[in-house]
């Protein structure tokens, strides 16, 4: 999938690039998750958990049409939600 970094609708600070924000979309580990808030699922609101290249967490909130990503909000993660992220690749990792 492609990203659309067109006028973003935040500002991309030092502590985060569009490199690394492209990559945690890329990790094989990602989880991707669908809100069960009728706030977000009428705006087609989607959450990413994934890691860099370097192994930095970073959590994202994006839309998407099928073809372009548009990342609406990313920063890193939080403690609880890097054990979230940790949990569901250990997960994975079993089966």
């Amino acid at each position: 999938m492609e990203f659309d970094w067109s006028n973003p609708p935040f500002s991309l600070s030092s502590s985060l690039t569009q490199k690394e924000i492209e990559e945690s979309f890329e990790d094989p580990f990602a989880v991707r998750l669908m809100p069960d808030s009728a706030r977000f699922a009428a705006q087609a609101r989607f959450f990413n958990l994934g890691m860099t290249a370097t192994g930095r967490g970073i959590f994202s909130v994006y839309r998407t049409n099928g073809k372009l990503i548009r990342v609406i909000c990313a920063r890193p993660f939080e403690p609880e939600e890097q054990l979230f992220y940790q949990r569901k690749m250990y997960e994975s990792l079993r089966f």
